[in-house]
C-alpha cells in the first residue's frame, strides 16, 4: 500500500543553519532516500520550492479564486512529499521513523494514499456514456 508523506520544516532554522549543516542534512536525507529505493519502498517524492511561490486555488462566488501562499499560515513550511511503499500504517511509521530529517528537526504526516481506481473507472464509463449520445 501506498502511503504520502508531508515533510514540513521550519524556514527560519534552515536559514540559520551553515551551509556545511544543510549539505550534511541534505547527503544523509538523500543517503536515506537511496536506502528507500534499494529496498522497493520509495514510490515517488518531490521537494516543492518555497511557500511564497505557492498559490491557493479554490472556488469563490461561481468562479475560480486564487490567493498568494500556500492555504495554511504556520511556522513550519511544506518541503515536499514522499511516497512510500509499506505493509500498513505501522511499518510507514517505522520507514519514516528512519528519516534524518528528523534529526534536524523537520516533521512528517503519514495518510494512507487513497485508492481512486474503481471512482476512475466508473467515471470513464460514464463519460463514455455521455459522449455516445
Amino acid at each position: 500500500m501506498k502511503y504520502v508523506c508531508f515533510g514540513y520544516y521550519d524556514k527560519n532554522a534552515f536559514d540559520g543553519m551553515a551551509e556545511s549543516e544543510r549539505n550534511a542534512m541534505f547527503d544523509t536525507c538523500f543517503d536515506y532516500d537511496d536506502h528507500l529505493r534499494a529496498t522497493g519502498h520509495w514510490a515517488g517524492g518531490e521537494a516543492l520550492q518555497p511557500a511564497e511561490t505557492a498559490l491557493t486555488v479554490y472556488w469563490k462566488n461561481g468562479k475560480v479564486a486564487t490567493t498568494d501562499g500556500p492555504y495554511a499560515e504556520t511556522k513550519e513550511q511544506l518541503g515536499g512529499i514522499l511516497v512510500l511503499e509499506a505493509r500498513d500504517m505501522n511499518h510507514a511509521v517505522q520507514l519514516i521513523g528512519q528519516h534524518p530529517a528528523l534529526t534536524f528537526g523537520n516533521i512528517f504526516e503519514i495518510r494512507p494514499a487513497g485508492d481512486m481506481s474503481e471512482i476512475i473507472k466508473a467515471s470513464e464509463q460514464r463519460r463514455k456514456r455521455n459522449t455516445a449520445c
